[in-house]
């Protein structure tokens, strides 16, 4: 059970890696490790420690929970504007979501008609 939990995380880390078109080399320096290290993890040959996985995550910008299989989403175009979102405030935030609530009563017809 260990064994298939490290090769999980080991895939997700590789396959989270080659999305952001990042090379081995450059989450070697990132992390900390030799590039030998980063091939191992995604290999499943050498486990990541909670350390490591935290660089992890601030590099591809992804929650820890997401390498262990939190939510998943394949919409690319959700990936960017989550990536994106990240350093805006939170009023600016909160503005996004208003302004996308917006979009989607326009495009279903939802959005009240000006009169005049």
């Amino acid at each position: 059970m260990e064994k298939e939990k490290t090769l999980k995380l080991a895939l997700c880390l590789r396959e989270t890696r080659e999305y952001l078109g990042l090379s081995q080399q450059k989450v070697a320096e990132y992390v900390g490790l030799p590039s030998s290290s980063i091939s191992e993890i995604e290999s499943g040959k050498r486990k990541v420690d909670d350390l490591e996985l935290q660089k992890f995550s601030q590099l591809f910008k992804y929650p820890v929970s997401y390498f262990f299989g939190g939510e998943i989403i394949d919409d690319k175009t959700v990936h960017i504007l989550a990536r994106t979102s990240q350093d805006l405030t939170e009023v600016d935030k909160q503005q996004v979501v208003k302004f996308a609530h917006f979009l989607k009563n326009l495009g279903n017809g939802n959005f009240p008609k000006r009169e005049g």
